[in-house]
């Protein structure tokens, strides 16, 4: 246990109180173990100067330059004064500047020929990239002492970046690991040693003074293999035993009953399942089958039929005897999927010849009154949210307690402890990345024994992710759009830099209206609330942040467009602050086509469905992420009619957010488009989104090009489960789990 504890150590003892809370509070930095795992992102080879072309807009950088020259100037007649530093690297140039007091150390010591390492963000101004007040380590001045440190710190010719902020820069992030480096020869193995040596690795604490301390560019490269290893083969191990675990529990099996709900539902449906439906729908079946809990991903493109193939695997269970229940992460989504499928539910009940209650409360349809598995083929669809009346939802709780309703549709409110459920088989988790792990292990422990798992995502997942992200689950793939989808244009439309564009747009959104279609306009906030964090935020934190303003809002930009382009049309404002009432009366009358334009949030980001909406304006659409426009953009082209999808943006057109938005507009491929979004995010925030208990993020192995990584770590910790499921020969694997997985997460595990 000693060898432990080294790492375990907290950095305050190492390092003094006011650098290890700036650790902590900006780079998550807690212990020795933490900092020595905070590897270099990239390397400077000593003499070299950094490419000054290509540094990315708006982030913190670390550069390596040479002085070209420096000039003070003065403004306010004399009495402000502001320095101006001119960097090269042979090629391009980086413009620094320094205002008042701050001038006078740099101006003394930026002299032209001056080599240093650079760090601050990167701005525009008057079209020139630079670095406002950077801090700086001077590289080549012997006779200062900060310049004998940098020499002390960096006796290698590569001189290591690290991920940095702006309250602690690269340099003095390496002075710090040079404290804590001993401690990497305590560094416990989680590699069994049979593996270890049948693939050559270098040992772990070996790796860490590499991968910190590296002589040769060889030596980066065996750290990283062996790092990314362990980071991959661990993450690997917790996901195979989880596995493991999940096929020693029991199940019922459910197995549908000839001639019943089901068998109804297809001889009903006005078209025929794609081949791929059908396809993914037999491997359900044939996984609701078994003895032993189904664990299925079912991901496919927006608008590729993932609700029909749940909604059968939902009535199959039914069938069965047993209930469904269906996760959503929107009150909009979850009344959406409630409303549409009751219908289908009462045009089987007109089918069978009977009879439709008048709606009670949240509009459940009831067969003929009867329970589940009467002798009518009925069952009680039953809506439960958090924003119900009380006596809806103690129906809804009655309903689901007696088996009266045999599928329920809701949001977080069934994950509550009071709803319980007389024999729940089948839980559906739409849209998987709003919900961590234990949420969904939440619903599935409502069942008498653990029910069959069906999760479902829209944005579609490259296999490597598949693995990583969701390697406890069985992956379907949908790949197939249903006949009638139509194609979506889209365009980038660059409001500040041509403002004739956006008026464009509005022109687009009337034309489309006048040819008797409907459109949505997107904002990434409500507004005109103090809770509003964008309000709160307060205009000092918005330019420090570098905001030039508050995300645009749908209430402020609703009222402009009906006194304004859009005067004389119906426009209609949904947000998630509303009244359920008030939403869902919104949603009817958009879905009737009694609102031509409908300015939300992204409440409609997923699952509404409005085949006569054609058109989609999303305003400030740099504020969201790839696949989230990619899902948005999804709302439109649902019918016979082309979809127009536009992009409005005041980005720079230099600025990454701008180049994630031509991706956007140049192609409608999902799987790209998630590469793409995968390429600009750390693999840890994916992670950290979909399994929640993940502590450590990814460092060095990158979800995407580390394909034959992945595949061989899965092989290998499949295999290591199998041989020993608790990990009781190899306390070193096991304590590396320790560290990667949080309490309960740990616990979930043990179960099995």
């Amino acid at each position: 246990m000693d060898r432990v504890s080294a790492f375990d150590e907290p950095l305050k003892k190492l390092l003094g109180g006011p650098t290890a809370k700036v650790m902590a509070e900006h780079l998550d930095l807690h212990t020795v173990g933490d900092l020595l795992h905070h590897y270099p992102r990239r390397y400077e080879e000593r003499g070299r100067l950094t490419a000054l072309t290509d540094l990315p807009l708006d982030e913190h950088v670390t550069v390596v330059a040479q002085v070209a020259d420096a000039r003070v100037l003065t403004f306010n007649g004399g009495r402000g004064k502001r320095l101006e530093v001119t960097l090269t690297d042979g090629h391009g140039r980086l413009q620094l500047v320094f205002f008042g007091h701050g001038v006078h150390k740099p101006h003394k010591e930026l002299l032209p020929g001056r080599r240093a390492m650079f760090a601050g963000k990167v701005s525009v101004f008057n079209r020139k990239m630079q670095l406002a007040h950077p801090t700086y380590q001077l590289l080549d001045a012997a006779d200062t002492d900060e310049a004998t440190e940098a020499v002390d710190a960096f006796a290698g010719k590569l001189l290591p970046i690290y991920p940095a902020c702006k309250q602690l820069d690269s340099w003095r992030i390496a002075k710090a690991v040079d404290a804590v480096l001993p401690s990497a020869r305590e560094a416990v193995d989680p590699l069994p040693e049979a593996l270890r040596e049948g693939r050559g690795f270098t040992s772990l604490p070996e790796a860490l003074l590499k991968i910190h301390r590296p002589a040769t560019k060889a030596d980066v490269a065996a750290a990283r293999d062996r790092l990314k290893w362990d980071e991959a083969f661990v993450l690997q191990v917790a996901l195979a035993r989880r596995r493991y675990a999940d096929t020693q529990l029991p199940a019922v099996a459910r197995r549908p009953t000839p001639g019943g709900l089901l068998d109804a539902f297809d001889a009903k449906l006005p078209f025929t399942l794609t081949d791929g439906q059908q396809k993914v729908s037999k491997e359900i079946f044939d996984d609701l089958a078994t003895e032993h809990p189904m664990h299925r991903l079912l991901q496919g493109e927006v608008g590729s039929g993932k609700t029909m193939v749940a909604l059968r695997a939902m009535l199959a269970v039914v069938d069965a005897g047993g209930q469904a229940a269906m996760l959503a992460p929107t009150e909009v989504l979850a009344q959406q999927h409630h409303r549409s499928i009751s219908e289908m539910m009462g045009e089987l009940a007109e089918h069978w010849g009977l009879w439709r209650e008048a709606p009670l409360d949240e509009g459940r349809w009831a067969g003929d009154g009867r329970a589940l598995g009467g002798a009518g083929q009925g069952t009680k669809v039953v809506l439960l949210t958090g924003s119900m009346g009380t006596a809806a939802r103690r129906q809804a709780l009655l309903d689901l307690v007696t088996g009266e309703a045999g599928i329920v549709i809701g949001t977080h409110a069934l994950i509550e402890d009071k709803v319980k459920f007389h024999d729940l088989g089948l839980v559906v988790v739409d849209e998987q990345h709003r919900f961590g792990v234990e949420q969904r292990d939440a619903l599935r422990s409502k069942g008498k024994q653990p029910p069959h798992l069906l999760v479902m995502t829209a944005t579609p997942i490259p296999r490597t992710v598949a693995m990583t992200v969701f390697g406890d689950l069985e992956t379907s793939v949908l790949d197939q759009l249903p006949a009638g989808r139509s194609p979506i244009a889209s365009h980038v439309v660059p409001a500040k830099d041509k403002p004739h564009f956006l008026s464009r747009a509005w022109e687009r959104v009337r034309e489309e209206v006048e040819n008797g279609h409907q459109a949505y306009v997107v904002c990434p906030r409500i507004g005109d609330d103090e809770d509003d964090p964008a309000k709160k935020k307060g205009k000092k934190a918005a330019e420090e942040d570098g905001d030039k303003r508050p995300p645009l809002a749908v209430l402020e930009i609703a009222e402009q467009l009906a006194k304004g382009p859009l005067n004389g049309l119906r426009v209609e404002v949904l947000h998630g602050r509303m009244q359920p009432d008030d939403k869902d009366d919104v949603m009817r009358r958009f879905a009737a086509g009694d609102v031509d334009v409908l300015v939300a949030t992204t409440v409609i980001e997923v699952g509404v469905n409005v085949p006569n909406a054609t058109a989609m304006v999303i305003m400030d659409a740099d504020r969201f992420g790839v696949s989230q426009l990619h899902q948005l953009r999804g709302r439109v082209g649902r019918g016979s009619a082309p979809g127009l999808c536009l992009l409005v943006t005041e980005a720079h057109e230099a600025s990454p957010a701008r180049a994630r938005l031509s991706a956007v507009a140049a192609t409608l491929d999902g799987f790209e488009l998630s590469r793409i979004d995968l390429e600009q995010r750390r693999e840890g925030d994916v992670l950290g989104q979909a399994q929640s208990g993940v502590r450590s993020s990814l460092r060095v192995l990158n979800v995407i090009d580390d394909e034959e990584v992945i595949a061989a770590a899965r092989q290998e910790a499949v295999a290591v489960v199998a041989a020993d499921p608790g990990l009781e020969h190899l306390p070193e694997l096991r304590t590396a789990l320790d560290a990667l997985l949080d309490k309960e997460r740990e616990e979930y595990l043990d179960k099995g």
